[in-house]
């Protein structure tokens, strides 16, 4: 196969990559992928491989790869205007219809939408917002805000504090004091073995209520949570969480922000998680689903309670002070107009609900009786695999042990790519919404295949 053989070298010459171990990747100890190309569940590479795509990228490729649709829609964009900002009451025809087909989609409480580039940015927003608004009210020292341990939610300054994985903690100086953190709703990893969900979900409760007594509830802003975990395991909630934790929140007047760039339009087989769990969130963010991350843009929608007081707030104060240079960005926004028309077209949120549900129970009747497999979870088109070192103790592999890397791995051999998640030895899937009973099937024999690998 003709290519140019120098870019293995100027890959590791010039390249910084994300969540990378730099130095064994520039050493060649860690093997480069240059993706070319890609079609529905599956991408190529310049090797000529096909590999079947159960991440969807990083769970954002909604709709599958090489949809023309969208890429018609982006270059018919930058033809006619490639850029203009946001700001002053500046917009363009994609940016305010995407906005209208946001709110038709959500749910009924909210008002109006803030677009940025990226999740890690849109909760960065959220902060602000949250803060100012509780300025506006005269509360200036209700501040704090809430995330769980197991969380994810961006990996800036303040998103990296929100995130509650180790990794995205350590030699950076986070969590910044103004996040704390309570306990990740992971039932599988519960402290009492004897509990059941119910009264996991208690203690969850019990231990929210707690931090909020010993932090003073006049110092809680805003809490935020992933309607399912999602880099943290692909953790699904205990039965009656969210009932159960709004409760508390409306009790002591916390605003409620639901992270929904992984959930949102579509991945549990509703428009958005908050739909899915009867969530009534104050702030939802969203990002990777909203344009299938054919191009960048992500989105902050605001309630109707919150943008009352952010109106309030410029009538006193003048314009707000927030925003980015690409802030519905064109191209980002004729992306999202036409995802979101093909996420319709397709029926693809009902497939992702049909589709994920067999790919949950075929994983199920296929691993749950293997001896090192502690929990197989999922919710919509999301599965995760738990391996455990005994399953009646529940005793964990030592992370130097690297089981989960491994099979995932191994995995990889066969043709198909899952996520090894952080945090533990859980094997993830985000398929494409347009995931065939077929192609899940394909998944299911091969994830076998690597656990027999690995663990025999």
């Amino acid at each position: 196969m003709l290519r140019n053989d120098q870019l293995d070298q100027w890959d590791r010459d010039n390249f910084f990559h994300p969540s990378t171990h730099l130095a064994e990747f520039a050493r060649g100890n860690l093997p480069n992928r240059v993706v070319t190309g890609g079609s529905g569940c599956h991408i190529e590479d310049r090797d000529g491989n096909r590999l079947l795509d159960v991440f969807a990228g990083l769970y954002c490729v909604n709709v599958g790869y090489g949809r023309q649709d969208i890429a018609e829609a982006i270059a018919a964009q930058a033809k006619e205007l490639a850029y203009y900002h946001s700001y002053v009451g500046h917009g363009t025809e994609a940016s305010i219809t995407l906005a209208k087909m946001i709110l038709d989609r959500a749910p009924a409480n909210m008002s109006k939408v803030y677009f940025g580039l990226g999740g890690s940015d849109a909760n960065e927003t959220n902060i602000k917002l949250v803060w100012y608004y509780n300025n506006i009210l005269g509360r200036p020292e209700k501040k704090k805000i809430i995330s769980r341990w197991r969380g994810y939610h961006g990996s800036g300054l303040m998103t990296g504090s929100l995130t509650g994985l180790e990794l995205f903690h350590k030699k950076f100086d986070l969590p910044l004091t103004q996040v704390i953190h309570t306990e990740a709703p992971y039932y599988y990893r519960r402290p009492d073995l004897d509990m059941s969900e119910e009264a996991f979900t208690a203690h969850c409760v019990a231990e929210l209520e707690a931090l909020i007594d010993r932090e003073g509830a006049d110092t809680i802003a805003a809490f935020i949570g992933e309607p399912v975990l999602g880099t943290g395991g692909i953790v699904p909630p205990p039965a009656g969480y969210w009932a159960a934790i709004q409760a508390v929140l409306k009790k002591h007047d916390i605003l409620l922000i639901a992270d929904e760039v992984v959930t949102g339009f579509g991945r549990l087989g509703t428009m958005f998680g908050s739909d899915h769990y009867g969530i009534e969130a104050d702030i939802i963010t969203i990002a990777k689903g909203l344009t299938s991350a054919y191009a960048p843009l992500s989105g902050s929608i605001v309630s109707d309670k919150v943008w009352k007081v952010l109106e309030d707030g410029t009538d006193e104060n003048g314009p707000i002070g927030h925003g980015w240079t690409y802030s519905a960005h064109p191209i980002g926004a004729a992306a999202g107009v036409a995802n979101l028309k093909l996420i319709d077209e397709l029926n693809l949120v009902q497939n992702a609900g049909e589709v994920g549900g067999y790919l949950n129970a075929t994983m199920t009747a296929a691993l749950a009786d293997h001896a090192n497999v502690g929990e197989i979870r999922g919710e919509g088109m999301l599965c995760a695999v738990e391996f455990v070192k005994d399953k009646g103790s529940r005793s964990f592999f030592d992370a130097s042990e690297k089981v989960g890397p491994r099979i995932a791995a191994a995995l990889l051999e066969e043709g198909v790519i899952g996520r090894a998640m952080p945090q533990g030895d859980i094997l993830g899937f985000a398929p494409p919404f347009c995931l065939t009973k077929e192609e899940a099937d394909e998944v299911v024999g091969k994830t076998v295949k690597a656990v027999n690998a690995v663990l025999g």
